[in-house]
């Protein structure tokens, strides 16, 4: 079984777990796991047998209950990787009562360290590393050593979590543009080719001085010296790729039956976008095709309550062949 597990691709997604506490118009719901983590490694399990998935947490034992990671602990996830201490854990409030999600985070697990990584993992390294960051724990100084420490390893980023702007209060933002800007040259600087980066629609126009469009900021990118990938996820707009040298990808999103809870749908398009990448011959036309399986994908997630939307590779091949868009190609434009 071992032998196995070594042929098989692997990923190691990297954050932090969150207990979520969501308030709606009518009441404040049951905390629930959340996190880009949990996101990320339950739907590219479920999506697929094929994979070894790792990941690297601080967990505090204080307020997450051991029956919140049941989930994940019984999808074949590795948990070697996390680290559990008597403190707390990184807690956030989502409150949509007045139809604009307010993040306050309100508890917070301690930063990542190179240092805690298993050796196992530096002995046999994956071929992807992917730091899915949600308050600020993993540094650039992190990402670095990850760089340096995984030199072969390809390295999947989520702007999000190096671009919040945390308060006193724990109220959470979007950091300024020229501070975005700044962090995002150093995260291409220091990963450089291997970089694979995806960030909301949000967070890349804060790239852009206008924002007006889509198509012209994307293009910003050719400033960088790199061949990274760059995408920028538009929720029902789909989503818009870059890579030096091509023409940009314009992805349409699926059609759900039904829309129930969006949270996570970016972390299920990035995580199964990944795994189909590195599956692939790596050309722009196979790189189109994953991105289009990771729309899909994601199209599912919001069809149920947190976790429980990810569904099988099967399913969402199924889904991507009725070729049923939210709207069809075309128009860049940002209203």
């Amino acid at each position: 079984m071992r032998n196995q597990d070594i042929q098989l691709p692997s990923l190691i997604f990297v954050g932090h777990f969150a207990i979520d506490n969501i308030i709606t118009a009518t009441k404040l719901h049951k905390p629930t796991l959340g996190g880009s983590v949990s996101y990320c490694s339950l739907a590219l399990r479920i999506y697929t047998k094929n994979v070894k998935i790792s990941i690297i947490s601080h967990i505090g034992t204080l307020n997450l209950k051991e029956s919140h990671l049941n989930i994940i602990k019984k999808k074949d996830i590795d948990f070697k990787g996390i680290i559990f201490s008597n403190t707390k854990n990184t807690n956030f409030l989502l409150d949509y009562s007045n139809r604009e999600r307010i993040l306050t985070l309100k508890s917070k697990s301690p930063n990542l360290e190179f240092e805690d990584i298993p050796m196992e993992f530096l002995k046999n390294p994956p071929d992807l590393v992917v730091l899915v960051p949600i308050c600020n724990e993993t540094s650039l100084q992190y990402v670095s050593q990850i760089a340096t420490n995984f030199p072969n390893a390809y390295i999947g980023i989520d702007l999000q979590g190096f671009v919040r702007k945390i308060d006193e209060y724990g109220n959470v933002s979007i950091a300024h543009n020229d501070d975005i800007m700044l962090t995002l040259t150093k995260l291409i600087d220091t990963v450089g080719d291997k970089l694979i980066l995806k960030g909301s629609e949000e967070e890349v126009m804060m790239l852009a001085n206008e924002h007006r469009d889509v198509l012209m900021t994307m293009e910003n990118f050719k400033e960088y010296d790199t061949n990274g990938i760059f995408i920028m996820t538009r929720g029902e707009n789909g989503s818009v790729i870059y890579k030096k040298g091509y023409q940009i990808l314009e992805i349409p999103a699926f059609k759900s039956k039904k829309i129930v809870d969006e949270t996570g749908a970016g972390d299920v398009f990035l995580s199964i976008f990944l795994f189909e990448f590195l599956q692939s011959d790596k050309s722009w036309k196979s790189i189109e095709s994953a991105a289009y399986k990771a729309s899909a994908a994601a199209s599912f997630l919001i069809e149920k309550k947190g976790l429980s939307g990810c569904e099988s590779k099967k399913k969402v091949l199924n889904r991507v062949k009725r070729r049923n868009y939210i709207k069809e190609k075309g128009g860049f434009e940002y209203i």
